[in-house]
């Protein structure tokens, strides 16, 4: 019996690999995707030797020509972290609006439904707390986020279009900030962030006052929403992340509890734009796909420490010496 396809962009990136593994453990032929400009290799290289794997490396930006039939294209292909977008800010236009574009034209033409990555990001700083899907957003088109956030905010007005224009079968994830093995300790994120300056001995670095709030979820949990969520009837976005909210000054003492160090926290001033507080109201996740985070910060946060202590050293002092951000 031959296997559906699914096709999955950004695939070697933090979340588009976890996503390669879920699939192909429930059973599907697995076509991953990435032009590796903030994705390794590395992250999917057990995946190589597998017949129900294979590998393109392009950028969607470009016209996406995939032979055969698609049951499911998943669109995770996009810079994520400020240092990323920054650095490379056209590139991050291009992949939300001419790779989201493409995307949607290549799940037109192979009647496949489609999932898009959208962020919290498109709610800005936000004015109502905690965020829900109605919420509209708080954005700057113009700050230095603006890349990042105008472009997944296109990326959800050109997916509706599809949807009510041609009845294409889409799906769109609101992601929160999510944790686990495989982020790069070098992505300017705050937990990568934190955890690589305790691994190298260094004080933490807070933005602001450390009273700006996250809510963190762990990658299982978040893999296991964006499934289920493929998997529904439901077409307007939907969060999905972990309603535990935290000050980042809490979280930096957390991590520095879990490492053992004894480093202290010094404070920078906050850089424009930074949202102020970040929480997902899940109500809807709830109802529709029956979805609740599972893993317990602290349980989630002793893993992913495992695992960047598992890495060789070089690995820990390819962190930047100044981070940008506690997104």
């Amino acid at each position: 019996m031959n296997k559906q396809h699914v096709l999955i962009t950004g695939a070697a990136g933090f979340l588009g690999s976890h996503l390669c593994d879920r699939f192909i453990k429930e059973g599907y032929h697995v076509i991953g995707m990435d032009n590796l400009i903030t994705g390794d290799l590395k992250n999917i290289e057990h995946l190589f030797k597998l017949e129900q794997f294979e590998f393109y490396h392009h950028d969607v930006s470009k016209f996406i020509h995939i032979p055969g039939e698609l049951k499911y294209i998943l669109h995770f292909a996009s810079p994520a972290s400020p240092i990323d977008y920054l650095k490379i800010p056209i590139q991050t236009l291009k992949v939300g609006s001419l790779g989201t574009h493409n995307c949607l034209g290549l799940a037109k033409a192979k009647k496949a439904r489609i999932l898009v990555a959208s962020t919290s990001e498109i709610y800005g700083d936000p004015l109502v707390h905690p965020q829900s899907e109605e919420y509209w957003g708080n954005v700057n088109p113009v700050g230095p986020r603006g890349v990042y956030d105008e472009a997944k905010r296109f990326q959800e007005a050109i997916t509706m279009a599809y949807c009510n224009f041609h009845k294409l079968e889409t799906r769109i994830v609101r992601i929160f900030n999510t944790y686990g093995p495989r982020m790069r300790l070098n992505d300017g994120r705050a937990l990568p962030a934190f955890i690589g300056q305790a691994l190298r001995g260094e004080d933490l670095t807070v933005f602001g006052d450390g009273s700006q709030t996250r809510s963190f979820c762990y990658v299982d949990d978040l893999v296991e929403g964006i499934y289920r969520l493929l998997m529904s009837d439901y077409s307007l976005p939907v969060n999905i992340g972990n309603p535990s909210e935290i000050t980042l000054k809490e979280f930096a003492e957390e991590v520095i509890a879990l490492t053992g160090t004894s480093q202290k926290i010094v404070y920078k001033p906050l850089p424009v734009d930074d949202p102020k507080q970040r929480q997902p109201d899940i109500t809807k996740a709830k109802k529709i796909l029956g979805w609740e985070p599972k893993v317990a910060r602290k349980e989630g946060l002793k893993i992913t420490y495992e695992y960047f202590k598992s890495l060789p050293p070089e690995e820990w002092h390819k962190q930047p010496k100044e981070f940008i951000s506690n997104k």
